[in-house]
């Protein structure tokens, strides 16, 4: 299981315990519900961007790698930083793909 997978799964983990604890206590409403669900929806969404970016970068590097002296002049791997979600959807700049 990848730590992208963990990460979803400890959160969901979780997000049932709070549930379970709530519907216990009488205040498990469609409003806890919701925002539980969101909860999940959130690091899931994160959990999936950061496993897709480390998986292009792990490609190229081994892809450079692979070639050896056979690269291209130039040929260089980058660490790019994680876009970072939190405030998408309120003004915040989106990257643009080419």
């Amino acid at each position: 299981m990848s730590v992208y997978n963990e990460r979803v799964s400890d959160v969901v983990i979780a997000t049932v315990e709070v549930a379970a604890d709530s519907a216990s206590a009488g205040s498990f409403t469609p409003e806890v519900a919701r925002a539980l669900s969101a909860v999940v929806g959130k690091v899931a969404e994160r959990a999936i961007g950061d496993a897709e970016l480390n998986g292009f970068v792990t490609g190229w590097q081994e892809a450079m790698a692979t070639l050896g002296d056979d690269a291209p002049a130039g040929a260089q791997v980058y660490q790019v930083p994680a876009w970072d979600v939190r405030g998408a959807g309120r003004g915040a700049p989106r990257p643009r793909v080419r």
